[in-house]
C-alpha cells in the first residue's frame, strides 16, 4: 500500500455537490492498494499514519503524532498511487490492487483508524471526488507498507 500523507489545517471531500467528509486540524491520507496488499499493509500503515511525529510541540518540533494532538483524519481512495508512467505518455494501471479488493481493504483501513478512538471522514471510494485540502506547513509525506 502506498499512502500519501499530508498534515491540514483543514480539508473536505465533495461527491456530486454533496461535502461527504470534513475536517478540521489533522491529516488527508491519499491511500492507494496494489497487487498482493493484505491486511498486514493496512495494519502497518494505520500504525505508522497514527503516530508519526509531525506535529510541532511547544518548541516547534515535529515531535507529536496525531493521536498526541488528538487529530482528526480524511481518508481518500486513489488508485492512481499506482499509476506507472515509464512508458509513453498514458499511465498503466496494472500494479493497482482490483477495485473490489481494494475497496475491501480501504474500508478496513478507515475501520481500523476508527477503532483507534480517532475521528475519520472519507470520501467515496471509486467516485469521482473534488478534495479540498489547506496543506499545513506544507507537511507531505509519501508511506509505504513495503
Amino acid at each position: 500500500m502506498r499512502i500519501v500523507l499530508q498534515r491540514v489545517n483543514r480539508a473536505q471531500v465533495t461527491v456530486d455537490d454533496r461535502v461527504v467528509g470534513r475536517i478540521d486540524k489533522g491529516l488527508v491520507l491519499l491511500v492507494g492498494a496494489k497487487t498482493g496488499d493484505s491486511q498486514k499493509d493496512v495494519d502497518y500503515l494505520v500504525d505508522k499514519c497514527l503516530n508519526l511525529r509531525i506535529f510541532e510541540d511547544d518548541q516547534q518540533k515535529m515531535n507529536l503524532s496525531a493521536l498526541d494532538v488528538e487529530a482528526q483524519i480524511l481518508v481518500v481512495s486513489q488508485f492512481t498511487l499506482y499509476g506507472n508512467t515509464d512508458k509513453g505518455r498514458r499511465p498503466s494501471f496494472t500494479d493497482a490492487l482490483e477495485p473490489k479488493e481494494a475497496e475491501q481493504l480501504y474500508l478496513e483501513f478507515i475501520r481500523k483508524v476508527k477503532a483507534r478512538g480517532v475521528k475519520a471522514e472519507s470520501g467515496v471510494f471509486g467516485a469521482k471526488m473534488l478534495v479540498d485540502i489547506a496543506n499545513w506547513g506544507p507537511v507531505t509525506f509519501i508511506l509505504e507498507s513495503r
